[in-house]
C-alpha cells in the first residue's frame, strides 16, 4: 500500500515545534512522547534494514515503525498480528455488539483522571453483562466478553465509550451445558443501561471518598463530598446510552469487525484531506443526520487539530483491550475448549511450525514482483524515540 498523501506525522513535522513551545507546561510527558513517535515513524531516526528481491533483485530501503500505540502508520500491522491470535478464540455461535457510553458530565472529569474512570468504564461494563447474563430471569449463563476502549468521536472530540464483542450465550451456572441467547436477541438494553448507571455512580462516589478522582478549572469545588454528591443527582436520572447491535453474520464477520476496531486510533491518515493556511480538513461522520449527508468535511486549526489528538492519548500501562468471563486470559484456553466440546464442534488445533511450510509467509514481498525480498544491510537510527527537549525556563 502507497503512503497516504498527508499523513498525521506530516502536520506533527511541520507545525509541531512551534505548537509545543506555545504549549509549554500544558503537556504531559506522554503527548510529547506520542508526538516524537509519530514525528520519527518510519523515518531513518530509527534506522532500518536495506531489502533485496530474489525475484527482480530490486533493492528498497525500509525504515523502522515506532510501534507507539497512538500512531495511524503502526496500528495496521498490529491489528493484524492480534487477529491472528484470535481466530482460534471464534466459537460457532451468533455474536453481539454492545456499547457502554459515559454521559458527557462524566466524560468531562474523565479527561483528567483517565486511569480511574476508564477502568471502572471497563470494569463495570463487564461487571453488568456478566450479572444480567447470569440471572436465570433473562439468561442464566456465564458469558464471555471482549472490550475495546475508544475515547473519541468521529470529529475527535472526547467521547470515552467501550464496544463489548459477546458470544450469543454461555455455559449453564453448573458447567453442564452451553446455554444460547434467543435468535437475533441478545440482553434487554435498558436493563443493561440502568444496571450500569447504578453501579458506575457507585463505583465513582468510592473512588472520590478514597481521594482517586482530581478535579481542576471550573470543576475544582467538586473536590467537596456534598458539592460532587450534588454534581450527580441529575445523572442518576438521565438515560445512559447502552445498546446492542443485530448480531454479526457469522464469525468471518467478527474478525472484520475487529480488524477495525480494536487497533484503531483517534482518525487514521486515509481520513485527512487537505493542510492549508486554513488548517487541517479531515472527513468526520455525523451520527445525526441521515443517509449519505453523513459523511461531512471538517476544517481545524492546526492547533486545534493536534490538540484533540493529543486528548486521545492513554496512560502508560493501561489496556484498551480486556477480556473478562470465559474469555479472562487466566481460562481462556480451558472455557473454549469446553465451549466447543459442549456445543459439539471439534477442537482447533494450532498449526505447529514444523506443519508449516517452509517460507510459506516471507516477512517482506516484493511490490514489482511479487516475491520474498531479504535483508540484506541493518542500519540503526541517529536518536532514540523520546519526548523533545523543554526549553529552560530564564
Amino acid at each position: 500500500m502507497g503512503r497516504a498523501a498527508l499523513e498525521v506525522a506530516d502536520i506533527f513535522r511541520i507545525h509541531g515545534p512551534a505548537w509545543r513551545q506555545a504549549q509549554h507546561g500544558h503537556l504531559s510527558l506522554a503527548q510529547l512522547k506520542v508526538m516524537s513517535a509519530i514525528e520519527q515513524c518510519r523515518s531513518a531516526a530509527l534506522g532500518g534494514h536495506v531489502l533485496r528481491c530474489e525475484g527482480c533483485g530490486a533493492d528498497q530501503v525500509s525504515y523502522n515503525s515506532c510501534r507507539n500505540r497512538h500512531c495511524p502508520k503502526c496500528q495496521a500491522s498490529a491489528a493484524r498480528r492480534w487477529l491472528d491470535a484470535r481466530t482460534a478464540d471464534l466459537l460457532s455461535v451468533e455474536y453481539y455488539h454492545v456499547v457502554f457510553t459515559l454521559p458527557a458530565p462524566i466524560a468531562e472529569i474523565a479527561y483528567y483522571n483517565k486511569a480511574v474512570v476508564y477502568g471502572l468504564l471497563f470494569d463495570i461494563a463487564a461487571e453488568t453483562l456478566l450479572t444480567i447474563g447470569a440471572d436465570p430471569k433473562h439468561l442464566g449463563a456465564r458469558l464471555g466478553l471482549t472490550l475495546v476502549l475508544h475515547t473519541w468521536g468521529s470529529a475527535l472530540t472526547h467521547h470515552p465509550h467501550v464496544h463489548g464483542i459477546v458470544p450469543g450465550g454461555g455455559f449453564s451456572i453448573d458447567g453442564q451445558r452451553w446455554v444460547a441467547c434467543r435468535p437475533g436477541f441478545f440482553l434487554p438494553v435498558r436493563v443493561l443501561s440502568r444496571l450500569f448507571r447504578r453501579r458506575f455512580l457507585e463505583a465513582l462516589v468510592q473512588a472520590h471518598a478514597q481521594g482517586q478522582l482530581r478535579f481542576f478549572g471550573e470543576h475544582a469545588a467538586l473536590s467537596n463530598a456534598r458539592a460532587f454528591s450534588h454534581w450527580l443527582a441529575p445523572l442518576r436520572r438521565t438515560e445512559w446510552v447502552v445498546y446492542a447491535k443485530r448480531p454479526f453474520a457469522g464469525p468471518q464477520a467478527v474478525l472484520a469487525y475487529l480488524s477495525r476496531y480494536t487497533h484503531r486510533v483517534a482518525i487514521s491518515n486515509s481520513r485527512l484531506i487537505a493542510l492549508d493556511e486554513r488548517g487541517v480538513t479531515f472527513r468526520w461522520k455525523d451520527y445525526r443526520a441521515n443517509g449519505r449527508t453523513r459523511y461531512k468535511a471538517m476544517t481545524l486549526e492546526v492547533g486545534e487539530f493536534m490538540r484533540r489528538f493529543l486528548l486521545h492519548v492513554l496512560p502508560s500501562g493501561l489496556h484498551r483491550i480486556r477480556h473478562y468471563g470465559l474469555l479472562a486470559n487466566c481460562s481462556r484456553s480451558a472455557s473454549l475448549a469446553l465451549a466447543r466440546q459442549l456445543l459439539q464442534v471439534p477442537s482447533q488445533q494450532p498449526e505447529s511450525c514444523e506443519d508449516a511450510p517452509e517460507g510459506a509467509r516471507p516477512t517482506f514481498i516484493c511490490p514489482h514482483c511479487g516475491h520474498a525480498m531479504i535483508v540484506v544491510q541493518i542500519f540503526t537510527g541517529a536518536e532514540t524515540i523520546r519526548a523533545p527537549p523543554v526549553p529552560s525556563m530564564p
